[in-house]
């Protein structure tokens, strides 16, 4: 089998040429192996070995050495190497190997290669434009193409010769899944050595493939037509309780994300109820977006959304968009995060995930509270509202993190629950989702090397799993590990475990600000930030911004901790940069410049 694969290039816009330049660019822009005057296919056989196949999940970490003797390998950009995943002698796949330098070797002569050596980590989760390899059968092989002397370029393609004795009974399986709004797909990975070829054998074996919006439509469809009525009931009632008077003292808080008063909820509730003010609270607490609510409840909330002087959110509520708030009224967003970090909201049109221009999602908001003056703009940009709306109070929950007695009280609670949590130190790992939405939600567990490490860490440390509440694929955590790996991703409040936590892993979540004012190390486990920032982006350039170190892989991730290259000194600057007030008041400021400044005031006029 040989290839003619030819590197091709796509100019970026540039401005315009004349014919002669564009036809003399054309025909310089080709890289130096497509400028050979002659490709030889040589009579020896390429030396080769491969000295480590090991997979862990989906993800492939491949490392060997190839060479043809007599053919120096002396300059690093005139070598290049391929894994080619082959079926039925087409090539399906073709993956770029690292040129690495081999150093030691037995062999006569190995200064002439010193550029033999490859490395690369390949996830066969997302090698197919981000999606599994198809169902059926492939091979592997390696390419190597080297330009020597005479413009002459040498072209081989090898097996991978005998990998048997990497794989544990002579075979590895594991399961890959793929989500999409409109597709989940689960495979049966296997790999085997295959005698006859000599070389490494695939099987992707369709397990299932599903349509998620497909199923229980005739379910579906009754629900939605329940919904929908349920709906325009709401909006016709709380038109008509709009001719009530509003209640000045009545405040409602509702969330279809928590069904208790948790969060920023419990500390601005706590702080309303250390005032002396008669306040009268109802609640809408509901723990899912697609939690049922009964026609009762739907005019429950038509009735005290019109007439309460304050609606309290803490999270995405779509219910009440639509509503026109009245004069007197406030509609404030609590909002869950804190900072600003990734795009969202608005800050996204035309993105994939993003809102349409025309949505009226968020931007009936009367007041919106941040954590510093810094990030009004994002956030008014997000939500689609005034800058004069959003307002740099601080974060009520933050406020846990200032007062020692109740973090002591918070951190004997969880010994007491979690006894294997004492005597060692935690590392809580906490990523936002992949996907384009909580519809496509899923989290590459692959990229985690379960066992490197539970032996590099299990004497001292413990792992503990918060995952999103968005992400449908479950961890799965070997019972092998289960003194080590622990899940907390249906524990509530993710605070609370801050304050246990040693050390921070995360990525793009916005858990690193809290995390920031306790002071302790955060690094940002970002095996994928190229292709995040291509596809989501940020408010601030991602790399400068973390005040952390950026692992890329599980083995940076080890190293850092292992060798405690935290970068201790960000964190200073950038608590400075996005906490205006570092006092523990921020429960008070909320209650007094949203919700008692205009109470009183409107007092006097009654």
């Amino acid at each position: 089998m040989k290839s003619k694969i030819r590197a091709l290039f796509k100019r970026e816009s540039a401005p315009p040429k004349t014919v002669e330049t564009d036809e003399l660019i054309e025909e310089n822009l080709f890289s130096l192996f497509d400028k050979a005057e002659k490709v030889v296919s040589n009579k020896n056989i390429p030396v080769r070995e491969i000295t480590n196949f090991h997979w862990n999940e989906s993800i492939l970490t491949i490392e060997g050495y190839i060479y043809i003797d007599n053919i120096p390998l002396m300059r690093e950009d005139a070598v290049r190497k391929k894994l080619l995943v082959v079926q039925k002698g087409k090539v399906i796949q073709s993956i770029p190997l690292k040129n690495i330098r081999v150093e030691k070797t037995d062999r006569q002569n190995w200064g002439l290669y010193e550029w033999a050596g490859f490395y690369q980590e390949i996830n066969f989760s997302k090698i197919n434009r981000e999606k599994p390899l198809p169902h059926g059968n492939y091979h592997l092989y390696i390419e190597l193409e080297v330009l020597g002397e005479n413009n002459i370029k040498y072209h081989e393609i090898q097996t991978l010769g005998n990998i048997n004795h990497f794989l544990r009974q002579d075979i590895y399986a594991t399961k890959i899944e793929y989500f999409s709004p409109k597709k989940r797909m689960k495979f049966n990975f296997i790999v085997t050595y295959d005698e006859v070829e000599k070389t490494v054998h695939l099987l992707s074996h369709k397990l299932q493939e599903i349509d998620p919006s497909l199923i229980d439509i005739a379910i579906k469809q009754e629900n939605r037509i329940l919904r929908k009525f349920k709906r325009t009931i709401f909006h016709l009632f709380y038109r008509l309780f709009c001719l009530l008077p509003i209640k000045q003292n009545k405040i409602s808080f509702a969330s279809d994300s928590r069904d208790n008063l948790s969060g920023n909820f419990e500390f601005v509730y706590q702080e309303l109820l250390n005032r002396e003010e008669s306040f009268k609270f109802q609640f809408f607490l509901k723990e899912r977006i697609n939690s049922k609510k009964s026609l009762l409840e739907y005019l429950r909330m038509a009735y005290h959304f019109a007439t309460s002087r304050h609606i309290l959110l803490d999270d995405f509520y779509p219910i009440i968009y639509p509503l026109k708030i009245r004069k007197n009224a406030d509609l404030v967003q609590l909002w869950h995060a804190v900072g600003a970090f990734k795009t969202f909201g608005y800050s996204r049109i035309g993105l994939p995930g993003g809102p349409s221009p025309t949505s009226k999602n968020h931007k009936n908001y009367t007041k919106v509270i941040v954590s510093s003056e810094h990030i009004r703009k994002h956030y008014a940009e997000g939500f689609g509202v005034d800058i004069e709306n959003v307002i740099a109070t601080g974060i009520p929950r933050t406020d846990l993190f200032f007062d020692e007695r109740r973090k002591n009280e918070v951190r004997t609670r969880l010994y007491e629950n979690y006894p294997f949590l004492k005597g060692k130190k935690v590392i809580l790992f906490a990523p936002t989702f992949r996907g384009n939405g909580q519809q496509s939600a899923y989290y590459p567990y692959e990229e985690l090397n379960y066992n490197q490490l539970y032996h590099e860490f299990k004497d001292e440390y413990v792992f503990l799993f918060k995952i999103h509440p968005f992400v449908k694929n479950q961890i799965n955590i070997p019972y092998q590990y289960s003194d080590f790996f622990y899940d907390f991703s249906d524990f509530r409040e993710i605070n609370e475990l801050l304050l246990v936590a040693d050390i921070l892993v995360t990525d793009y979540s916005s858990v690193c600000f809290e995390f920031a004012l306790l002071q302790k190390p955060i690094i940002f486990f970002s095996f994928d930030v190229e292709d995040y920032i291509r596809k989501r982006d940020f408010y601030y350039e991602y790399f400068s911004f973390i005040p952390g170190p950026l692992a890329k892989s599980c083995n940076d991730l080890i190293s850092i901790i292992k060798e405690n290259q935290f970068e201790h000194e960000k964190l200073e600057s950038f608590v400075k940069y996005f906490f205006d007030e570092l006092d523990g008041n921020s429960s008070k400021r909320v209650a007094d410049a949203i919700l008692l400044e205009n109470h009183n005031k409107d007092k006097e006029f009654m």
